[in-house]
């Protein structure tokens, strides 16, 4: 007797998992015909579950720790069995070890934009993306329902409809929220927690509970955030106006350097300060308002340019170009340019110039 017992001892079976994945939700442990000794060590680890499964059914579950597989540690399983006096012989049982940790860092995303209605911007597309973490909750639900008879059972083989729930789910609640799409980047953490709520009871359908769900990025299509950097520059540069004077004064010394020298650059200046005021109201800034009391100043005389002596001079206004005129040194031949002007033109054949020449009176004849 005391042999047999011996020899029993070691024929004790240890059933046991230990977990070499980090994807693993259920792992069915092998047995040969799911043959079970009778007094076999059942051995549960921190953050694990072992379900028996006898005929389809689920039997006993344990949580962590070490048992000896006897008929008053298989009270589902025993009544099953009709072990009514119980039993010195292998008996059949499945047995699934389900992990209990947190599966993270799981994505989610939207692969089609999704469109809403925006207050400001109208009819808009958003795409987004984050997070989330879940973890087994009832193991005898997610065996039922998901796993089944799958030996090994990954957390790869139900992220596809985890995520399309959660994206289905995000866009009834960013369709719904009324939150502005300028505004949604500070509403993240509300987002994700209202949407963990919203989807908690379906997850728990599977078995599992979402431990954590994070909205990581909010986006608009490419060509609407062009448009709205477009929009941010403007309101940086402010007075449109006094931003393209600043530009042209700064432009002077590059153009010093030029063959025109400050001449071309003084046509720069003229050109920059009468286009700043037209471009700026059709860009929608605002003049800045005069001083009380004071009066606007006028509008820059046009200036002109001469080629004298075979170089160009000036720029000259109206009454210096009369001066020239009555100095001799502008004629009618003497080419002329302004701004607006494509080329050269002889000063005769420019109406303001012609008019000069025509009030200079002929020199005066010899001996007079």
């Amino acid at each position: 007797m005391g042999i047999w017992n011996k020899l029993r001892g070691e024929l004790i079976d240890i059933v046991q998992w230990i977990d070499d994945t980090n994807d693993t939700m259920v792992y069915r442990f092998e047995r040969y015909n799911n043959q079970i000794k009778y007094g076999a060590r059942l051995t549960v680890r921190e953050g694990q579950t072992a379900v028996f499964v006898n005929e389809g059914k689920i039997a006993d579950v344990f949580v962590p720790g070490m048992y000896t597989l006897e008929t008053k540690n298989l009270p589902v399983l025993s009544t099953l069995q009709g072990w009514k006096y119980g039993f010195n012989s292998p008996f059949m049982a499945e047995v699934y070890f389900c992990s209990m940790r947190q599966f993270t860092d799981l994505k989610w995303g939207t692969m089609n934009p999704i469109m809403m209605r925006d207050a400001e911007f109208g009819p808009v597309r958003l795409r987004a993306y984050g997070t989330y973490a879940v973890k087994v909750s009832e193991p005898g639900v997610l065996i039922r329902e998901i796993v089944g008879t799958d030996g090994h059972f990954t957390v790869d083989e139900i992220v596809n409809q985890l995520r399309n729930l959660i994206v289905s789910r995000f866009a009834e609640i960013a369709g719904s929220s009324g939150i502005p799409v300028l505004d949604m980047a500070a509403n993240y953490g509300s987002l994700g927690d209202f949407l963990a709520q919203k989807i908690a009871s379906e997850f728990q359908g599977y078995g599992l509970e979402l431990a954590k769900l994070l909205v990581e990025n909010i986006s608009l299509p490419p060509e609407v955030e062009e448009a709205l950097d477009k929009r941010s520059s403007m309101g940086v540069v402010g007075n449109l106006a006094a931003y393209t004077q600043f530009n042209v004064a700064n432009s002077i010394p590059d153009a010093a350097q030029n063959p025109g020298g400050l001449a071309a650059a003084g046509a720069g200046i003229g050109m920059g300060v009468a286009m700043a005021g037209p471009i700026g109201q059709a860009l929608g800034a605002r003049p800045q308002p005069a001083a009380p009391g004071s009066t606007p100043p006028p509008l820059p005389a046009p200036t002109w340019f001469l080629a004298l002596e075979g170089k160009q001079a000036g720029p000259f206004d109206l009454g210096a170009l009369a001066a020239e005129a009555a100095a001799g040194r502008l004629t009618r031949q003497t080419l002329a340019w302004s701004q607006g002007m494509e080329q050269w033109t002889p000063a005769g054949q420019v109406p303001a110039l012609a008019a000069i020449l025509d009030a200079v009176p002929p020199p005066l004849p010899p001996g007079a």
